[in-house]
């Protein structure tokens, strides 16, 4: 699959770009940016979601893991097996 491309101008610090000319060969420079920002708006949108659903998980909304899910999920496994022929 072929992704169009578009040129975008942004400021880098003097020292890091740089130190991606030394180290990246002109013809990947962009894609090296590309995949360091598509990880960096990945662990961002993660963050995010992490911090909106914060709490939402509460214990009295779920009383059958009240022993533990280890516990919960040795009787699901167990009363499964009861019915199998």
């Amino acid at each position: 699959m072929v992704m169009s491309t578009k040129q975008a101008n942004f400021l880098l610090p003097e020292d890091l770009l740089e130190e991606l000319k030394k180290t990246v060969s002109k013809r990947q420079q962009s894609k090296v940016v590309a995949d360091a920002l598509r990880r960096e708006l990945k662990r961002i949108r993660l963050e995010k979601s992490l911090k909106a659903s914060f709490g939402a998980w509460r214990d009295e909304d779920h009383p059958e893991l009240k022993e533990g899910t280890e516990a919960y999920v040795r009787r699901m496994r167990k009363s499964t097996r009861l019915k199998r022929p």
